[in-house]
């Protein structure tokens, strides 16, 4: 592996800008990006990812690759792309976007802890002329606009009412219900991406786009976190807008119960595939940021054999616990039945799965997938329990959209280029 001090070019979204804009004119795919905090770092761009679609088996598939010694926090390249949720509901029209979609980098630039970009490359060759000018080159923002519509609360509410029967007669203790903004996107989506991370900086961004469409994922949340035999999962259920006090998080029976089955249902689904006695819970109930809201997190880590591939880790937590319900399977076959709408990319996974640094994924949440034509869609929604009150829960959906909604607003009060 060859790694290269770029030095400090500005901040991610100033830097996918220019690369999409280098890319387009010569030619190239659009660029794959990562941002937030991904294998200890801020960004992590792919210049250039020819992302197509893929069977889901084949998304994250590991790459035998002998990368030779990697020099410490490198990253090198690796497998970028989404996974989406897999369940179709009994009334779901074709899908939006692709099952799963993505592609192979062989290198990146990475933005370390300390603001010091680098090219890396897992096949030993210095960064192409093209990115050297590119990332010297200042690019302004173009302007972009989304046309939001809300959901239905109606139907949202019915669903929720659905859930309490089923909690009430033992089949679920919890399920995460969903419903969805839909809109038109005017412009384009890697602008819409840059201008929101720039904003909301969430932790677990992701961004890919190929023909086929886009994804820009503004999510706060881990799913899956591997690095040779050891794998961690941070599971986020409990939310409070951010207007209010978040210590209220934790005298909320309703959201540490919610965010403790949730837990609990990690650690079983880990517990599949994990060595025997070393799934632990190294943090429990801990109040994060995220954009509008507030949020309790829990963190699950265990250890697996080390010929455990990263299919064989889906397999065992797939579709991630925070977005169905426990029991798993059950919450699973009725969220079929209660949902209006499939979820498509929304409630999947987007990441990658690099030989030289091993797998991150997100779970795919406040995420907005757009169809070539720029219809948009924003997943929302909540987990309920018994405590839940159909009100509350429409408007625990509200607060988490307006975060993403309300950018259009705050892109229509900029500068007209």
């Amino acid at each position: 592996m060859r790694v290269q001090q770029l030095g400090d070019l500005g901040p991610a979204p100033t830097v996918l800008r220019a690369i999409a804009v280098a890319a387009a004119e010569t030619g190239r795919p659009s660029p794959a990006a990562l941002t937030g905090s991904w294998f200890g770092s801020q960004a992590i761009i792919a210049p250039a990812l020819s992302a197509r679609p893929v069977l889901p088996r084949q998304a994250f598939s590991d790459k035998v690759s002998d990368v030779g010694p990697v020099p410490p926090g490198a990253v090198g390249g690796g497998w970028i792309g989404y996974l989406g949720y897999p369940d179709l509901t009994s009334r779901s029209e074709a899908r939006r976007l692709p099952a799963a979609a993505g592609g192979w980098t062989e290198a990146v630039l990475r933005l370390d802890s300390d603001e010091c970009w680098w090219y890396e490359s897992l096949l030993d060759r210095y960064c192409p002329e093209w990115i050297l000018h590119a990332v010297t080159q200042s690019q302004d923002p173009l302007p972009w606009c989304i046309d939001w519509t809300a959901p239905e609360r109606e139907h949202h509410r019915i669903a929720v009412g659905r859930c309490l029967e089923a909690i009430a007669a033992g089949e679920v203790y919890q399920a995460c219900v969903c419903t969805q903004f839909r809109g038109a996107l005017a412009g384009d989506p890697l602008d819409f991406f840059a201008d929101a991370v720039a904003q909301t900086a969430p932790a677990r961004a992701a961004f890919v786009s190929g023909a086929w469409g886009a994804v820009a994922s503004l999510s706060p949340e881990l799913f899956l976190q591997r690095n040779g035999i050891d794998v961690r999962s941070s599971p986020i259920k409990g939310t409070l807008a951010a207007t209010e006090n978040p210590a209220a998080l934790l005298t909320s029976v309703k959201d540490v119960a919610e965010n403790i089955m949730i837990t609990d249902l990690v650690r079983n689904d880990l517990g599949r595939i994990a060595v025997t006695g070393t799934v632990t819970v190294p943090e429990l109930l801990a109040v994060y940021p995220a954009p509008g809201v507030w949020h309790l997190m829990s963190t699950v880590a265990a250890q697996v054999p080390l010929e455990t591939t990263a299919g064989d880790l889906l397999t065992a937590t797939f579709p991630p616990a925070s977005v169905t319900g426990t029991p798993k399977t059950r919450a699973r076959q009725l969220l079929r039945q209660w949902e209006t709408q499939h979820r498509g990319v929304y409630c999947g996974t987007v990441g990658m799965m690099s030989p030289a640094a091993g797998l991150e994924l997100n779970v795919a949440i406040r995420t907005v997938e757009i169809a070539p034509d720029g219809t948009a869609v924003l997943g929302v929604g909540g987990g309920i329990t018994a405590d839940s009150d159909v009100d509350a829960e429409w408007q625990e959906c509200l607060h988490k959209a307006a975060a993403t909604v309300d950018l259009t607003a705050m892109a229509a009060l900029k500068p007209a280029l």
